[in-house]
């Protein structure tokens, strides 16, 4: 069958029996007098069971007679029909919901994402979540911007660092273009979790701030995946590099965020940068 469009409510049907039918009833311990079947997997009135709603809600949803699932609906059958995380997104694609757990926060870095920062090298790099929450660098990046290590946990927040440190706040060149896109950033992040209290506190202590209050009130959106800095380093001089921000589709919260050196002038400025001895 080929189709040129997707039919969400077509799909979430079919996609909703052939889950149905592929789930082996033994796996719910279900008493051997209900296993006489002639048809496979579970029977409709087993996953409304299981779901916690009528058979006839879900013969409803499975002959795609319009309805559209509220969260909490979706949630329970993606329980009902143990499925994996791939298929439970698709889930709620279909029903055109957001998942409960979506700001669900990564607070650590992934394994093979912290391996990866360090195997850039000798690009400097660093990983972040959707609050700016700094999780893993290499030495590079700790080299050219400050010592990550020696911040408290609270303080390795790359939009704190902008306002508040008292070295990052003179770094950049065109410093109120990179708050200003910082925050644009962070305003969509907020309105795409809005459950998330961490962030709501963290813009809150970000708001006495004059200068992020300013530009917030803008309310200005984006979310920039490139573009270029220009960076007064104390000790090495100006620099100017431009930024790549990748997201693993694996750990979709986190974002690896890469420099690299564009003109030969930031090349020997960095190789003079790390040449330094570590202060």
């Amino acid at each position: 069958m080929t189709t040129s469009t997707v039919d969400p409510t077509q799909e979430l049907a079919a996609f909703l029996r052939t889950r149905r039918e592929r789930l082996d009833p033994e796996d719910f311990g279900l008493p051997s007098r209900r296993r006489s079947r002639r048809t496979p997997g579970l029977r409709r009135e087993e996953v409304a069971e299981l779901a916690a709603v009528s058979v006839d809600y879900i013969v409803r949803l499975e002959q795609a007679r319009g309805l559209r699932p509220s969260a909490d609906v979706v949630e329970a059958l993606a329980r009902a029909l143990r499925l994996a995380p791939d298929e439970r997104a698709y889930l709620f694609g279909l029903a055109r919901q957001r998942p409960r757990n979506a700001d669900k926060l990564a607070t650590t870095a992934a394994p093979p994402l912290a391996r990866l920062v360090a195997d850039l090298s000798p690009l400097p790099a660093m990983l972040m979540n959707h609050r700016y929450d700094i999780l893993a660098w290499n030495d590079e990046i700790a080299r050219l911007l400050v010592d990550f290590g020696a911040l408290p946990p609270s303080r390795r927040n790359a939009m704190w660092l902008c306002l508040k440190h008292p070295e990052i706040r003179e770094f950049y060149a065109d410093r109120e273009r990179v708050v200003r896109e910082g925050i644009a950033h962070l305003r969509a992040a907020w309105a795409a979790h809005p459950d998330d209290q961490a962030l709501t506190g963290l813009i809150a202590e970000f708001t006495a701030d004059e200068e992020f209050a300013r530009l917030w009130a803008e309310r200005d959106v984006k979310v920039n995946g490139r573009g270029r800095k220009v960076m007064r380093h104390p000790e090495a001089g100006v620099v100017e590099l431009d930024y790549e921000v990748l997201t693993p589709l694996e750990d979709q919260d986190q974002r690896l965020v890469i420099y690299r050196v564009m003109t030969e002038e930031s090349r020997s400025t960095l190789d003079r940068l790390f040449a330094l001895p570590r202060r």
